[in-house]
């Protein structure tokens, strides 16, 4: 029998991302993304209902998330479900799902809110130079997707860039 476990989600963060270490020094960071769905019930009425979800991602990707997100900022996220149990301390059983991010897009455009645009000084890419790479090899930071095996990250192309 064939197994197949991918969750492919596009939410908005409903917290900072809070990043720590693994004993072996692997980073880890935990985020909080929050899932709209919209539709039009029977009666005509326009409903929303939000899907509150736990990610975490580990390794380089870790450190890019805790560096260009915030709450409020807009993810794609590309990942597979765990199941966790544990026994809290009134001794129940606890379990839930949590998503483990193996690719991630950033999303929304710059000023989008109030949180974007204060983080967005921290992530704009400083200014071309003569020996800077070719319009095709540069990217705006504010898009930027990763991968669990990323080494760097470059900013995809912005609208200058586009040669059409």
């Amino acid at each position: 029998m064939a197994n197949y476990n991918k969750v492919i989600l596009v939410g908005n963060l409903t917290r900072d991302p809070q990043l720590s270490y693994l004993p072996s020094q692997t980073p880890v960071v935990e985020l909080g993304l929050a899932v709209n769905r919209n539709w039009t019930a029977q009666d005509g009425q326009r409903r929303e209902e939000a899907c509150f979800i736990d990610v975490r991602a580990y390794g380089k990707p870790a450190e890019i998330i805790n560096h260009y997100m915030a709450k409020g900022r807009s993810i794609l996220i590309e990942g597979r479900l765990q199941f966790q149990q544990w026994q809290a301390q009134d001794g129940s059983r606890r379990s839930k799902h949590i998503v483990i991010a193996e690719n991630f897009q950033f999303l929304g455009a710059r000023g989008e809110s109030e949180d974007a645009s204060q983080t967005e000084a921290r992530v704009r890419p400083p200014a071309r130079t003569q020996n800077a790479p070719k319009p095709e090899q540069a990217r705006q930071a504010d898009d930027v997707d990763a991968t669990a095996n990323a080494d760097d990250v470059t900013p995809p192309p912005s609208d200058d860039d586009i040669p059409f």
